[in-house]
């Protein structure tokens, strides 16, 4: 099993204990005994092929990820993109789990890096349950939530689980 944590930083997180580890970052924090991709996930696509991951973890990474944004004069919408390229990479019936601060408490504002403001409502764009709203915006994929629950010690963060439908 291969799961991919986005934005890990020099700590990738495996909570689906699978024996592949593979992480991406802006940042370069490769060491001796694990490797980190390098990329700016707002603009480039995820370096994996289709269908790579049994899971993709993103904790504390969406909201650093705009939703919109102009380059050369082109409008693009990074948020849609990533998701996108999480449905890619993963496998029929891969997990994507994320875990996120989210609107209405404080902690979503305080940190100025926070571009991407998270509901209770936001993972439905990208699943069955409002199939047609994330495809009016671009998304291509399609996911059917697992769980979606407030995390019990981070009173202000919001965890989503959903699987990849193809």
């Amino acid at each position: 099993m291969k799961s991919l944590d986005l934005g890990c930083g020099s700590t990738p997180r495996n909570p689906f204990q699978a024996s592949e580890l593979y992480g991406i970052d802006i940042v370069d924090f490769s060491t001796d005994t694990f490797e980190v991709k390098t990329a700016d996930l707002n603009i480039e696509p995820i370096p994996y092929p289709d269908n790579y991951f049994d899971y993709v973890t993103a904790y504390d990474f969406l909201e650093h990820v705009p939703r919109i944004i102009y380059i050369d004069g082109k409008l693009r919408n990074p948020f849609i993109e990533l998701m996108n390229e999480i449905w890619r990479v993963l496998k029929p019936g891969g997990i994507f789990k994320a875990h996120t601060p989210y609107y209405p408490h404080p902690e979503v504002f305080q940190d100025p890096t926070h571009v991407n403001f998270i509901t209770t409502s936001t993972v439905e764009y990208f699943t069955t349950a409002a199939f047609s709203l994330g495809r009016a915006y671009g998304f291509k994929g399609q996911f059917h939530i697992l769980n979606h629950y407030q995390d019990t010690q981070h009173k202000f963060h919001l965890v989503w689980e959903i699987c990849a439908l193809k």
